[in-house]
């Protein structure tokens, strides 16, 4: 599924436009993003929760040319499945 394929979900079941369904959809992982970028999780029931995680600085290797090299500190997006999607996906 992609989220051309969430818009028209959406757009069923609005039974708007094509346009307002797209605006639900972007102003709903908009509000996601948003609130991951000022450092807050996003808890949706049934779903589960996303958060933003520090990543610390690390040493790691090149594959092709086996030099190392300096990995920075990063933080990275990270999502917990709530049991219900757990439990719905076995």
């Amino acid at each position: 599924m992609n989220k051309a394929a969430i818009v028209e979900a959406v757009h069923g079941v609005l039974n708007g436009t094509k346009v307002q369904a797209e605006q639900v959809v972007d102003t709903v992982f908009d509000s996601i993003v948003a609130s991951l970028k000022k450092g807050d999780d996003v808890s949706v029931a049934g779903l589960g929760i996303f958060s933003v995680k520090a990543r610390a600085a690390r040493t790691a290797r090149n594959p092709r040319t086996g030099e190392t090299i300096q990995v920075k500190a990063m933080k990275v997006p990270k999502f917990r499945a709530a049991k219900a999607l757990k439990d719905a996906v076995k």
